[in-house]
């Protein structure tokens, strides 16, 4: 068995698509995924399958969701060697490791075309971002919600789904994925 993490977008925010936690895992248990496990309450979900195209993951989580609550969400899936791969590879880890609540990882949907990767360019305040891999490696030291670096933002320069979360978040999924 594989362990993968799932990243829901958009769930349980400002009162609007609601999905609770305990629905959520039995939804991941009624699609034959075992060992599930959530992790606050945006849609954070650990799970164990056999070794399946993240792609495939995706789409049969969004097809559930939209069957059961009739509403889209986008689902970006990510092995648990791919997870810890971006992990261990911040660049901003080292540089502003003491300011932790500053740091945010945005994950892809797809690999953004490297055309579209080298003609990114922004200008965000004192912002700093790093692509790796499918996820883009953000600083943001007026808050995240300050920043021109959004979902929305990568979404449309770069046609992929983007999701973001804290660091640590992702370092409360790394810790979950290993327990089991």
């Amino acid at each position: 068995m594989n362990t993968y993490i799932s990243i829901l977008r958009g769930i349980n925010v400002g009162g609007n698509r609601i999905i609770k936690m305990d629905a959520l895992r039995k939804l991941y248990e009624d699609l034959g995924f075992t060992n599930v496990r959530t992790f606050i309450q945006s849609g954070n979900v650990i799970f164990q399958d056999s070794p399946t195209e993240l792609k495939d993951l995706e789409k049969r989580i969004s097809l559930k969701i939209k069957e059961l609550y009739s509403f889209d969400v986008p689902v970006v899936v990510k092995s648990k060697n791919e997870l810890e791969n971006l992990f261990e590879n911040n660049p901003f880890v080292q540089k502003y490791g003491n300011e932790i609540d500053k740091l945010h990882l945005t994950l892809f949907s797809n690999q953004p075309k490297q055309l579209d990767i080298e003609n990114f360019s922004v200008s965000s305040g004192n912002d700093e971002y790093a692509f790796g891999g499918c996820a883009v490696y953000l600083y943001c030291p007026g808050g995240y919600g300050n920043t021109k670096l959004s979902n929305q933002y990568f979404e449309q320069k770069l046609k992929v789904i983007a999701t973001t979360r804290n660091w640590k978040t992702f370092t409360e999924l790394i810790k979950i994925s290993n327990e089991g």
